[in-house]
């Protein structure tokens, strides 16, 4: 076994996931600071105006790169399905593939962006007075979304073989790039959402030019030259049939959040806007223990349907569970009780402080819920349940969450309220479809059935 490599099929399920979740936790905090330390020095040395242009900006960026990191998601489980059932050859077409396929995805991407990206900026009713810094931070984050992009495909191929730690590694180094970059540009050039982004893409590239010079210093299976990247058909085929609904799945998701932007920006005021913007950078960051844990769930839960092992994958879900709750409860606490300090680090004026209050204390319900609904279903995907993930994720994101955040947030008099509690209402919703399907004993039955995975 290589040094990338780390089986989570044997030994304690608890000690793996810990292990394995806790550099990929440290890594998304850092990873997370790229957007919330724009969001702050911009707020700080720039405005409101400039502060919703790189929400806004960011945002979109964040929809294409959440689409794409579904297909990352599907050669990871993939990835994972391979070293328990120990098929090298196959895990190297898979890598060979994903890295050609994201590539020629990146590049349609970039022209389609550039091209509409004056009628997307339009569709979400983007204030007039972020309209330029929106459009600018866009443009520059789209021009760079390749090197966005291939920094999670590296990542997400490292963390399928079991290696969480060198990606924390590279993204730690990069994002101390970013703050530098960010303090120059932004603080002393004073070119505000440009500077931001600009930071933000030459961070991220050195994050992946960090992962291919490791990874081929260390004789990884994928060499990187030109000649290697190639498609072949039937990992294409796996990867499109568990990628593609985790890629939808991680789409809609994104822009049912969009959609509640643009809800918020129909109030036509630039400070509820930042303010939301502000509290939703906040939300994005201190989610991120539950979604390392859920995703360090997929990881073990891939593994051990690879090894024949269903009852592993289940303990580390339920391991997954109590250890989110924890963490979960701890946060929605601290974000009931000090609401007004925490916005305080994004704004010091005094609307934008309140409003964020107002929005936080009814969405902040969310994180009650949450713990349960990140790993049931990142059990599901490890299982290769991607199409019965992206049912959940619609029902509980078009059905629940937009017409909520929509119906009080427009025709109540709760305001922001209203529009808050569309989070917690979504993740009720999956929650309910995650335990049936639960109940049902379906997600033991593996799709990917070349494993012959059988319980041992």
């Amino acid at each position: 076994m290589s040094k990338f490599e780390k089986n989570l099929s044997e030994g304690s399920v608890f000690k793996n996931l810990i292990v394995f979740a806790f550099p990929f936790f440290i890594s998304s905090i850092i990873q997370s600071l790229y957007n919330i330390a724009d969001m702050l020095i911009v707020g700080q040395f720039c405005g409101p105006a400039s502060m919703t242009g790189v929400n806004i900006g960011g945002q979109v960026t964040f929809i294409l790169t959440n689409i794409v990191v579904g297909f990352c998601v599907g050669a990871s489980v993939l990835i994972g399905h391979y070293i328990g059932s120990g098929d090298k050859d196959s895990m190297k077409k898979a890598t060979s593939t994903l890295l050609t396929l994201l590539a020629i995805i990146a590049f349609v991407i970039t022209i389609v962006m550039l091209i509409f990206k004056d009628r997307v900026l339009h569709l979400i009713r983007t204030p007039q007075e972020a309209y330029a810094e929106s459009s600018v931070y866009l443009t520059v984050t789209v021009i760079g979304i390749i090197f966005i992009f291939g920094y999670n495909a590296l990542s997400a191929i490292l963390r399928g073989m079991g290696d969480s730690k060198h990606p924390f590694y590279f993204v730690l180094i990069a994002c101390v790039t970013n703050i530098v970059l960010d303090l120059i540009f932004v603080a002393v050039f004073k070119w505000a959402a440009f500077g931001a982004a600009l930071a933000t893409v030459i961070s991220q590239t050195l994050s992946m030019f960090l992962c291919i010079w490791f990874m081929i210093k260390n004789k990884f299976l994928f060499d990187f030259k030109l000649s290697s990247f190639k498609i072949d058909k039937e990992q294409f085929k796996r990867i499109f049939n568990i990628g593609l609904p985790t890629c939808v799945q991680n789409g809609v998701t994104s822009m049912s959040f969009l959609f509640i932007t643009g809800v918020v920006n129909s109030f036509n005021n630039v400070i509820v806007s930042a303010a939301v913007g502000a509290a939703g950078k906040m939300f994005s960051f201190v989610i991120l223990p539950m979604i390392a844990i859920g995703t360090s769930v997929a990881t073990v839960s891939a593994q051990n349907f690879g090894a024949g092992k269903i009852s592993r994958a289940a303990k580390a879900c339920r391991s997954g569970i109590f250890i989110s709750m924890i963490l979960s409860y701890v946060l929605f606490i601290v974000l009931l009780i000090i609401p007004s300090p925490l916005m305080r680090m994004f704004s010091s004026d005094a609307e934008v402080i309140r409003n964020g209050v107002t929005y936080i204390r009814s969405s902040s319900f969310d994180f009650l819920i949450v713990p349960f609904v990140f790993c049931l279903n990142n059990l599901y995907i490890g299982g290769g349940h991607t199409k019965f993930t992206l049912f959940s994720s619609l029902i509980s994101s078009i059905l629940l969450r937009v017409p909520v955040s929509y119906i009080l947030g427009k025709f109540t008099s709760l305001g922001l309220i209203g529009v808050g509690l569309g989070a917690p209402a979504a993740s009720f919703g999956g929650l309910v479809i995650l335990l049936i399907f639960l109940l049902t004993g379906k997600w033991k039955k593996p799709i990917l059935h070349e494993f012959n995975i059988v319980e041992q």
